[in-house]
């Protein structure tokens, strides 16, 4: 996979825009290729969500975040070697928000995935990108495409949650807000540093705010080898991957897409569920899983036709 460059350095980022792309890039490429990004970083992180489901009990919720982003961020470090130098004032604010965002974000769902089955949880945390991806929209049919996508996503979560434990029904709604959160700042962090450079910064800065809090909960069962090991796998499933290949979409496509595409994570969270959890669909999940596949389709050919328009 090309890593595409990174989009000049600003001082006053505003909306949330799309970079032109490069010349000599065909523009149906650059409407694809940014989606087939977002779709393996979907599918990365909901199966590392699966197995970090699997390690909570060995850890705490609050454990298993501090591993997944300490592990993160040593592997980004080593990976993008980021230069800390020659960013302005406004960077460095844009990276710390950054990781504020990040940390709060996977505290957040892995209190609500502690509480709630994971469908639910995903069910629930994506009503933030849902309710951006309308705010942020200057398009009337992707109001249409989110509309579609939360009805999938309510008839996924069995068309009620009431008899879900309300704290972790808190949680996973915290989650979606910093989610929302998430898009808009890796979006600038993408367009400020160059590659990865950022992401990984940013990911140093969450990994930070979580440790004391892994140190309370955990303590020394952080330190356990096997631990050790399978938070390393969930930090390469659900934050290295993924992160990744969305700030580089995110480089390419606008917010509100990437938001209406992030309506498939339900329905990838219910097939690692069935996989790894041995959780079975019934006809209903599978009509709701129709139903945000259909939103996906209709949002990226949406973005397609756009880039069709303008070439």
């Amino acid at each position: 996979m090309t890593t595409p460059s990174a989009a000049p350095s600003s001082s006053t980022p505003t909306a949330i825009t799309t970079p032109a792309p490069a010349s000599g890039v065909p523009r149906r490429s650059g409407s694809l290729g940014p989606v087939g990004l977002v779709l393996a970083g979907g599918i990365s992180v909901q199966f590392g969500g699966a197995l970090a489901a699997l390690l909570i009990p060995r850890a705490g919720a609050l454990g298993v975040v501090t591993l997944r982003l300490l592990a993160a961020a040593l592997v980004l470090l080593l990976i993008c070697r980021p230069r800390l130098r020659g960013h302005s004032r406004a960077d460095w604010g844009t990276v710390v928000v950054f990781g504020v965002t990040m940390a709060a974000m996977n505290a957040l769902f892995y209190q609500s995935v502690a509480r709630i089955p994971l469908g639910p949880a995903v069910t629930l945390e994506v009503l933030g990108p849902l309710a951006l991806s309308v705010v942020t929209s200057r398009r009337a049919v992707n109001i249409l495409w989110a509309g579609l996508a939360l009805a999938g996503v309510f008839l996924l979560g069995g068309g009620g949650f009431g008899d879900l434990d309300p704290m972790g029904v808190a949680f996973a709604l915290g989650a979606g807000a910093m989610w929302a959160a998430y898009i808009v700042f890796s979006a600038r962090t993408g367009r400020r540093f160059p590659q990865a450079d950022g992401l990984a910064l940013a990911m140093v800065v969450a990994a930070l705010l979580c440790l004391p809090l892994g140190i309370v909960e955990a303590g020394a069962k952080l330190v356990d080898p096997m631990t050790i090991a399978l938070g390393s796998a969930v930090a390469i499933l659900s934050s290295v991957l993924p992160y990744t290949l969305e700030l580089l979409a995110l480089r390419r496509i606008p917010a509100a897409t990437f938001a209406i595409l992030m309506s498939l994570e339900p329905a990838v969270a219910a097939t690692a569920g069935f996989f790894v959890l041995n959780q079975a669909l019934s006809a209903v999940e599978a009509l709701a899983i129709a139903l945000v596949i259909a939103a996906t389709m209709g949002a990226v050919r949406t973005q397609v036709g756009r880039g069709k328009v303008k070439s």
